[in-house]
Parts: C-alpha cells; sequence; structure tokens
C-alpha cells in the first residue's frame, strides 16, 4: 500500500514538471516568433503605419495585424501582409517562423532577392510575392518545399531561369511567374508536377519549345505563355485535355498546324488564345466541337481556306477574332455566308475579320445579330456590294469597321438605327449619293470617317446635333457646301473636308470651336476672310490652301501658340505678312505662296527655317536674297502720311539730331583736350555725312551675301563701296533678336563719344522703323583672328607687338581719356580689326557701358564672350575698367601664344592663364 502511494506521488512529480517545462518551451518559442517578425518589421518602411501602431511588444504576436496562430502550439502559422503599401526588404529572420503555412506579401513594394533563410520553412503551402519589385534569381530552394501547393510570383522583375527543382513539388497546383524577366527554356520537369492546375509564364522571355511534358498534366486547367519567344509546334497533347478551360499562347514564334480534331476533346474550353504566330492552314470544323468556347482569337498567324461555317454552332461565342489572316468565305456565292450562321451566336459582343481576302458581299442577316453585338471590324477585306439597309438594326453597335472596301451604293439612311453607334468608318469605298440625314440620330458619335468616297451634295443642316463628334473626315468627295449649323460641334478636334467643291465663306461661328487642333479646308472653292479663324487657339494644324480666300493674314493668327503646320497657299491674300507670325516658336511647316501679298517678308523668329518655297508666286513681296525675292526698297508712292513720317521723316530727324549731338561732343572734347594736354591720339573731327537707306543698298549690292565679310550675336557686317568710291562696312543689326536694337543703340551712344586713331571710325548710321545699321570706316585686312588662326596669313612677333600696343592705347584713351570712362566689355580678336597698314583698331561697341562720373563699377545682365570675361563679370554681372584689363591680359596671351581660352585642351582645372604658367615654370 505504501509503495502504491509513493508511485503515485512520484507520477504526478513527473506530470507537473513536464508541464512546466512544456510551458517554458511555448513561452520560448512565442519569443522566436515573435523576435522574427520585429526584426522584419524593422526592415520595412510602412508609410501608413499600419505596422508600426499595432506590431507592439505590449500585445501578444498573434494578436497582430495580418498574423494568425495555431490553435493547440500557440505558434505563428499565417504571415499576411498584402495590400498595406509596404515596402522595404524582407528580413532572414524571417526563416525561423518554422510553423508557417501561410507567407503573403503581395501587392506592395517590396525589392531586393528572397532570402535562403526561408528555406527552413519545411510546413509551407501557399506562397505570394506577387505584384512587388523583387528582383535576383528565382531560387533553387522554391523546390524543397514539400507541402508547397501555390506559389506566387508574378509581376515582379525575377531573372534567370526556372529551376529544374520546381519538378519535385508534386503537390503544387499553381504555378503563376508572369510579368518576368524569366528566360531560357521551360523546364521538362514541370512533367513531374502531377497536381498542377494552373500554369502562368506569359510575358517573359521563354525560349524554346513548350514542353511535351505539360500536355500529359492530367489536372490542367489553364496554361498561359503568352508574349514569349517560344518556337516550333504546339504539342497535340495540349488539345486533349478534358479538364483545360483556358489556352493562351498568343505572341510567340509557334508554327505548324492545328490538329484535324482540335475540339473533340476540348469539352471544357473557353478561352483559345493563338493570335500573333506563324501557324498555317486551316482552321479545322471540329473546332465548333469545343461547345463552351467563349473567346476566340486566332488572329495575325498564315491561316488559309474558308472561315468554318460551323462557327456558327459555338453558342456560348462572344468574341471572335480572326483578323489578318488569308481566310475566305466558304460559299459558291458572293454572299459572306459565314456571317448568316454567325447570327445563331446570340452572346456575340466581337467580330473581327478583317484584313483577309474575304471577296464577298455582306449578307442581309446581318441585321439579325442579336443586340448583344457591339463590334463589327471588317475592313481591307475586298468586301463588295452595297452596305445592306438591315445594318441598321443593330441598335448596341458601338464600332462599324467597313474601310477600305469595294462599296458602292449609297449610305443607307436606316444607319440611324445604331443609336450606340460611337465610331463609323466606311472610308476609302466607293459610295456614291449624298450623305443620309440618319446620321444625324447618331447622338453617341465620336469619330465618323466617310472620306475618299464619291459623295456629292450638302452636308446635312441637321449635323449640329452631332454634340460629341470629335473627329470628322469628309475629305475626297463632292461635296458643295457647309451648313451654319456645322459650326456648333464645339467638342470636335479634328476636321478634314479637303478636296471637295465646298463654297461660301467662313462665318463667325468657327470661332466656336475652340478645342479644334486640326483643320484642313484645302482644295475646295471657299471665298471670303478668315478672320473667324483667329479665336481657334488650340489650332495645331491648319491648312486653308486652294481655295479663294482674301484679304489680310490676321495679325492675331500670331497668339495661335501651338501651330506647327500652317499652309495659306494658293489663295488671294493681299497686305503683309503679319510680324505677329514670327512668335509661332512650334512652327514646322508654313507656306504663303502664290498669293497677292506684298510688303517685307517678316524673316525672324519662327520664319527663319524656311526657305523661298514657302514665300514664292507673290509678286509684291520684298526681303533677304535667300528668299529668292526683291530686295526692299524705300517709296513713297501709295504710302499713307504715316508711313511717310514713321519710315522716313522720323529717321532724319533722329539722325539729324544724331549728328549735331556727336558734332558738339566731339568739338566739346577737342577743346577739352587742347586745353588740359593737347592729346596727339586723337583725329581731327570727321565731316559727318547723311546716307540713305537706298544708298546702303547700292553700295553693298543688295546686301548680296557675297559681301557679307562677318556676323555677330545681334548683326551682320556688308562690304560696300559709295558713289564716290569711299570703301565703308555697314553693320545691319537684327531686330528681330532680343537685344538688336540696345546693341545699336549703345554702338551709337558710344561711338558718337570718342575719336581716336585706333578705335573703328563711324561715318554715319541709318535709321529706319524697320532697319538700323551703322556705317563704318571699312577695315581691309579683316580681323586679328583671320590672321591668327587663318593657314594664308602670318604675323611675326614685330607685328603682334605693335598690334598689342595699338590695343593697350585705345583702352588707355577709353578709359582715362573719355569726359565718361568707357568699358568696352567685349575685347577679343575677332573685334580687333585691321587697315590696310596692318594698324589694328578696336570694334563692336554692341555692350559696352559708360561709368558715371562717381562710379568705377557697375553691374550689367548681358554677358560678354567666355574665355575673356573676367570672373567677377561671369558671375556677378559686375563690370569696371579692370574688366577689360583682364580680357586685355587673355588677348595678349593668345596673340602671343596662338592659344585661344576656349581651346579643348583647357578645362576647369586648367585655363589659359595657368597653362602659361605652367609653360613658363617648365622652361
Amino acid at each position: 500500500m505504501e509503495i502504491s502511494c509513493f508511485s503515485i506521488f512520484f507520477v504526478l512529480l513527473l506530470v507537473h514538471c513536464f508541464m512546466a517545462s512544456s510551458a517554458v518551451a511555448v513561452r520560448t518559442n512565442i519569443t522566436t516568433d515573435k523576435s522574427a517578425l520585429l526584426a522584419l518589421k524593422s526592415h520595412i518602411n510602412d508609410p501608413n503605419k499600419i505596422l508600426a501602431s499595432n506590431w507592439s511588444t505590449s500585445t501578444s504576436v498573434c494578436n497582430w495585424v495580418g498574423i494568425k496562430c495555431g490553435a493547440k502550439h500557440l505558434r505563428v502559422t499565417s504571415l499576411n501582409l498584402s495590400h498595406m503599401g509596404l515596402s522595404g526588404t524582407i528580413a532572414p529572420q524571417i526563416g525561423n517562423l518554422t510553423f508557417l503555412f501561410n507567407l503573403s506579401f503581395r501587392n506592395n513594394n517590396f525589392h531586393g532577392s528572397l532570402p535562403n533563410e526561408l528555406a527552413s520553412l519545411r510546413r509551407l503551402e501557399v506562397v505570394s510575392f506577387g505584384l512587388n519589385n523583387f528582383s535576383g534569381m528565382l531560387p533553387s530552394w522554391l523546390g524543397f518545399l514539400p507541402k508547397l501547393q501555390v506559389l506566387y510570383a508574378y509581376t515582379n522583375s525575377f531573372e534567370g531561369s526556372i529551376p529544374e527543382s520546381i519538378g519535385n513539388l508534386s503537390s503544387l497546383k499553381v504555378l503563376h511567374l508572369s510579368e518576368n524577366n524569366l528566360s531560357g527554356v521551360i523546364p521538362q520537369s514541370l512533367g513531374n508536377c502531377t497536381s498542377l492546375e494552373i500554369i502562368h509564364l506569359d510575358d517573359n522571355n521563354f525560349t524554346g519549345e513548350i514542353p511535351l511534358e505539360i500536355g500529359a498534366l492530367q489536372n490542367l486547367t489553364e496554361v498561359t505563355l503568352a508574349n514569349n519567344s517560344l518556337a516550333d509546334h504546339i504539342p497535340d497533347a495540349i488539345f486533349n485535355s478534358s479538364k483545360i478551360e483556358v489556352i493562351s499562347l498568343y505572341m510567340n514564334q509557334l508554327s505548324g498546324h492545328l490538329p484535324p480534331s482540335i475540339g473533340n476533346w476540348l469539352p471544357n474550353l473557353k478561352v483559345l488564345y493563338l493570335w500573333g504566330n506563324e501557324l498555317e492552314g486551316i482552321i479545322p470544323s471540329s473546332i465548333s466541337n469545343a461547345s463552351m468556347l467563349v473567346e476566340l482569337e486566332l488572329g495575325a498567324n498564315y491561316f488559309s481556306g474558308s472561315i468554318p461555317n460551323t462557327l456558327g454552332n459555338l453558342r456560348h461565342l462572344e468574341r471572335l477574332n480572326l483578323v489578318n489572316n488569308y481566310l475566305t468565305s466558304n460559299s459558291s456565292t458572293l454572299e459572306l455566308s459565314f456571317l448568316s450562321l454567325l447570327t445563331n451566336c446570340v452572346n456575340l459582343t466581337s467580330i473581327v475579320v478583317a484584313g483577309n481576302p474575304l471577296n464577298g458581299t455582306l449578307p442581309i442577316s446581318i441585321g439579325n445579330f442579336s443586340t448583344s453585338l457591339e463590334e463589327f471590324e471588317a475592313f481591307d477585306c475586298n468586301i463588295k456590294g452595297i452596305i445592306p439597309r438591315e445594318i441598321g438594326n443593330l441598335s448596341n453597335l458601338m464600332t462599324l469597321h467597313l474601310e477600305n472596301n469595294e462599296l458602292v451604293g449609297p449610305i443607307p439612311s436606316t444607319v440611324g438605327g445604331m443609336r450606340n453607334l460611337q465610331g463609323l468608318y466606311l472610308q476609302h469605298n466607293r459610295l456614291k449619293r449624298s450623305i443620309p440625314k440618319g446620321i444625324c440620330q447618331l447622338r453617341n458619335l465620336d469619330e465618323l470617317f466617310l472620306n475618299h468616297n464619291k459623295l456629292f451634295g450638302p452636308i446635312p443642316t441637321c449635323w449640329g446635333s452631332l454634340s460629341k463628334l470629335q473627329k470628322l473626315y469628309l475629305n475626297s468627295n463632292k461635296l458643295t457646301s457647309i451648313p451654319s449649323s456645322f459650326w456648333s460641334l464645339i467638342e470636335i478636334l479634328q476636321i478634314n473636308l479637303s478636296s471637295n467643291s465646298l463654297s461660301g465663306y467662313l462665318p463667325l461661328d468657327v470661332g466656336k470651336l475652340e478645342h479644334v487642333t486640326q483643320m484642313d479646308l484645302s482644295w475646295n472653292k471657299l471665298s471670303g476672310d478668315i478672320h473667324a479663324i483667329r479665336g481657334l487657339c488650340s489650332l495645331v494644324s491648319l491648312s486653308l490652301a486652294h481655295n479663294k480666300f482674301q484679304g489680310p493674314i490676321p495679325q492675331s493668327f500670331g497668339k495661335l501658340i501651338s501651330m506647327e503646320h500652317l499652309d495659306l497657299s494658293d489663295n488671294n491674300f493681299s497686305a503683309e505678312i503679319p510680324k505677329s507670325l514670327m512668335k509661332l516658336k512650334c512652327l514646322k511647316y508654313f507656306n504663303v505662296s502664290f498669293n497677292r501679298l506684298q510688303g517685307e517678308i517678316p524673316y525672324g523668329g519662327a520664319i527663319a527655317q524656311f526657305s523661298a518655297s514657302s514665300f514664292m508666286g507673290n509678286q509684291a513681296l520684298c526681303g533677304p536674297p535667300q528668299l529668292k525675292v526683291p530686295p526692299c526698297e524705300t517709296s513713297n508712292v501709295g504710302q499713307s502720311t504715316t508711313t511717310i513720317i514713321e519710315r522716313y521723316i522720323l529717321p532724319a530727324m533722329i539722325a539729324t539730331i544724331l549728328a549735331l549731338f556727336l558734332i558738339c561732343a566731339l568739338l566739346r572734347r577737342q577743346k577739352r583736350d587742347t586745353k588740359h594736354n593737347g592729346q596727339g591720339d586723337l583725329l581731327a573731327l570727321a565731316t559727318w555725312r547723311r546716307i540713305t537707306y537706298l544708298e546702303l543698298e547700292q553700295a553693298t549690292d543688295g546686301f548680296r551675301e557675297s559681301n557679307l565679310v562677318g556676323k555677330g550675336s545681334f548683326g551682320s557686317v556688308y562690304k560696300g563701296m559709295l558713289s564716290d568710291g569711299t570703301s565703308i562696312a555697314v553693320k545691319v543689326f537684327n531686330l528681330n533678336i532680343e537685344g538688336g536694337f540696345k546693341s545699336f543703340k549703345a554702338e551709337c551712344d558710344i561711338l558718337c563719344s570718342i575719336r581716336h586713331r585706333n578705335l573703328v571710325k563711324i561715318i554715319s548710321s541709318c535709321s529706319r522703323i524697320d532697319f538700323k545699321a551703322l556705317v563704318l570706316e571699312y577695315m581691309p585686312k579683316g580681323s586679328l583672328k583671320k590672321w591668327l588662326y587663318s593657314h594664308n596669313h602670318f604675323l611675326d612677333m614685330i607685328e603682334r607687338l605693335h598690334m598689342m600696343i595699338d590695343v593697350a592705347s585705345s583702352l588707355e584713351y577709353l578709359h582715362h581719356g573719355c569726359p565718361l570712362p568707357v568699358v568696352h566689355c567685349d575685347l577679343k580678336p575677332s573685334n580687333i580689326l585691321l587697315n590696310k597698314d596692318m594698324v589694328a583698331h578696336v570694334s563692336d561697341f554692341g555692350i559696352s557701358k559708360f561709368l558715371g562720373n562717381e562710379e568705377s563699377i557697375t553691374q550689367t545682365m548681358t554677358l560678354a564672350t567666355i574665355g575673356y570675361m573676367a570672373p567677377e563679370y561671369g558671375s556677378q554681372g559686375t563690370i569696371s575698367t579692370r574688366g577689360d584689363v583682364y580680357s586685355y591680359g587673355i588677348l595678349l596671351l593668345e596673340t602671343f601664344t596662338r592659344k585661344s581660352p576656349t581651346d579643348e585642351m583647357f578645362t576647369e582645372e586648367m585655363s589659359l592663364k595657368d597653362w602659361r604658367h605652367l609653360k613658363r615654370g617648365q622652361t
């Protein structure tokens, strides 16, 4: 009895110890899981603070969001963080969740590779990494998860091949790896995954053949291998699976024929996508035995023969796409009989047979399609005959494509019965008669293409009811008039009425089309002015060519800032070409040829890119010689009093005032110099002479290009000779660019105030509203730049020294010999000109500055030439006489070394100055 009691006591003690140790073990395992999850949390960016507010050490792991635990052992069995907007990487500590059977990170922004520690999760049944940014290779350890049934890794950046070890997963039912960068061949070992039901490998880079072993998988219901580079034949076994519902192999390079019995063993097939391959032969009529087919797409292959009439037996068919093959109609007559039989498919929503040589006529029975039909595309099919009236019965049709056929006769008025029609495409046929008023009933019409037919008569007046119309193409017909209601189509974006016989005027209502981007009214008989168009600010392309429009081109066209294509050729436009057109920065095509335009061509801005062909055929235009028009001349005939004052009297007055100012300034200077130091460098006051535009034009032979001696930032310099034999240089300023007029004014102000034997002498100026020029002393030896870098010229060291002394002498005068110091700001070899005796003269005062009496430094926004300007000038816009001294130093180095400061050898690390110091150190 005592032994018995002792035994009972001992057993109870053992039980108590076991329970205590078990509790400790459970606590230890829960702690392990918590540590793993907290490590994962530290790797995650959680913008919505989902985990931050929930995964707390103060609460039980099993109550955390996305976590489930087992009822018996209290270990984490499910980790599901799908659709939380998380990012980051997967912590390797997740491999410690050894009781996990469901792991999902789907639809987040996780990146990086999958850690090898996940191989420890031997209980995993479902793994979902889909819709993330994971990369790297698919790990081979995936094939050693013995219980894995579902693997989702689609829409990531995985690369490389599918590991052969996948074939070890005998329990795998779903393999979804679509939309990655996987490559190589599809492994034959997939045939060992006998439980596989769904294989999705589309949108990758797989090559080679479709493994025969896939066809042997008896449980397969879906196989999608689309958009890869798979080649060769499709295994016949794929078409022998009684359970298969989806076969998607489109956009590969598969070839060969479809098996004659293709539909006999596919009782459950609903989707067959084979388009975009290289399949050939006929479409077997047995395909109709796949009676559950909903979508059949065989387009873009090389199928030939007739379209099987048996397709009409597919009572569940909703989409049929046979586009771009070589299929014909199976009929002894011209009628397309397969269409009649397809009317039995009461669920059809889309029929696409375009791009096949059907060579038949549309049957009357086309009107028997059910109200389910929304899309009918049969363009490029050599369809003949008329459009049956019965087509109007297709009340729910949204798109009708019959373009590029051989249809004749009228457009049936019954088209108005297709009340839901959004796109009607009948272009490039031989349709005749007038446009039916029934089209006005198509209130949902968005696009209408009737171009390239033989339609005639007026555009129906009821078209104003087509309020949703955005694209309208009626070009290349014989239409005669546009109703006023037409211009109420305020949503329209594109209009093409070209190549008709339209006549009449453009009403002001045209301005209501504020959204229109393309308008082509060319090759008609329209007349009147075009002021109504000026408000169409969205226009990108406008063609009014070959009409009878007249009047001026509106100045307001300069506000059509989106314009890229403007064709106004072959009309009766008159007056001048508006200068505002130069503002059209997007303009790529411009044509105003063969009109009655006159005056100066505004050759600047966007207009400057166009050649003479854009302006030819206008007898009264003038402008630059490259446009093959006469040069503009000064003439008082037919000009208004205002124009005469603006062009001739006012410039003459300005020139007189400038001359008087120059004379006074020079007299004052001469008096000051005589009184103070009698500087011997000053030349005697030259006699100012007035030179007209006509004299300049004659002197330069119409500013001929052969007389062009140089181009600068703000103008061009032409060589010329006056009637008295005086050689001159005419600097013509480009007033169409920013700073052109300012540069002219600056040079006038400076040159009228200075005289020195080493400065280019001003002879006169010519100033009109649209023309500004300085007449300067001609320097026959050209610029110092030419003598430094031309292989045909040479300067010895003595000549270079004398030139630098000349330049220094001119700078000394500008800085210290003028009433107000002058800073040249742009001293460089191209601005040093040489006379016949090789004496250097400083020129180009377009950006020069006066310094006031109390100023030694000023600021400007105008920059000089890179490489020659002083550092404080380039960085701060600060100018002073010291800046000219810096430029002179660079000029001095360049003159004696023949190394430009902008030479390719000079970078941020070494300049011309540094190079010279380096050379001196080496010597």
